[in-house]
């Protein structure tokens, strides 16, 4: 009987060691990938990055050749200018006549005077009404043909601005902190648009996706900390992270599940973000330990 205690005490101890050692999630890293296209065509002047090259957002790391784009500028700039000599033109017309409206106006006024004190006849009045009417209406003739030159030249503006939004978009700009993933291009290289040319990610911080079942969800919340494992050379390597997202509805388990157990039952998917000190990699798997 003395025998037997033993033997039982050390059954349960290695049944709850083996239960211990289980932990409550297994999956992957993932990181948020972007793929950076290029957003006009021709030949890549400069492309300053490597794959594992840590980029600043907002810096401009190439170049896509703009030569032709500088040339179509230049000539519109030009045509602008031709266009605006014709309005100059126009317009001191209508200053002439817009003194000479003035002074009409002026003799006007003072036949008008006249009239009143019996100095000046009808006629003169007629006349001098007729001279005013007849600059005004010269005033809108030569106004009339100055607008089509107005949008004519507002025209060549917008082409303008068309333009020198094309030579900003052949500037290559990283949007993002991130390190390149991968680099499809090469200077020298002819691109065009929508043609990869780097993939870039932020993993400074990775995100691993586990699947729970059903009884496991009782036991985590939004914001709780656990412990994120991964394979090393003697034990694994623990990480601290944070439950950052937990499924609303249930899916079915993963194919990384393989017993035929396992693969009926549905399962919810969550998120852990884990600070990464260079040893994480995307696709990497991993093991989520709630205790």
């Amino acid at each position: 009987m003395k025998k037997i205690i033993p033997i039982l005490m050390l059954a349960s101890l290695i049944s709850c060691t083996k239960n211990n050692d289980k932990a409550d999630g297994y999956g992957n890293f993932e990181a948020t990938e972007i793929t950076i296209s290029a957003e006009a065509n021709g030949k890549i002047e400069y492309l300053k990055l490597e794959e594992g090259d840590i980029l600043e957002p907002n810096n401009q790391v190439g170049l896509i050749n703009t030569t032709q784009l500088h040339f179509n500028k230049q000539q519109l700039l030009a045509s602008k200018s031709t266009v605006y000599s014709k309005s100059a033109n126009v317009l001191s017309q209508i200053k002439v006549l817009q003194e000479q409206l003035k002074t009409a106006q002026i003799e006007k006024k003072r036949i008008q005077n006249m009239f009143a004190e019996n100095a000046a006849t009808k006629r003169q009045v007629d006349e001098i009404d007729g001279k005013v009417s007849v600059i005004q209406e010269q005033i809108k003739s030569v106004q009339t043909q100055n607008a089509p030159i107005v949008n004519e030249a507002k025209s060549i503006d917008f082409q303008i601005e068309k333009i020198n939004d094309q030579i900003e978009k052949s500037k290559i700009i990283n949007p993002m902190k991130g390190t390149v993933l991968a680099k499809y291009a090469e200077p020298n290289e002819v691109t065009a648009f929508g043609k990869p040319i780097y993939k870039i990610a932020d993993i400074s911080e990775m995100t691993l996706r586990v699947y729970v079942s059903e009884t496991q969800l009782s036991n985590i919340k939004m914001g709780q900390k656990v412990t994120v494992k991964i394979d090393a050379e003697k034990e694994m390597k623990s990480f601290p992270g944070t439950i950052s997202w937990i499924a609303s509805s249930a899916e079915f388990t993963p194919k990384i599940v393989q017993t035929k157990e396992e693969r009926v039952n549905l399962v919810y998917a969550v998120k852990v973000k884990v600070k990464n000190d260079g040893s994480l990699k995307t696709g990497m798997p991993a093991e989520m330990w709630i205790k």
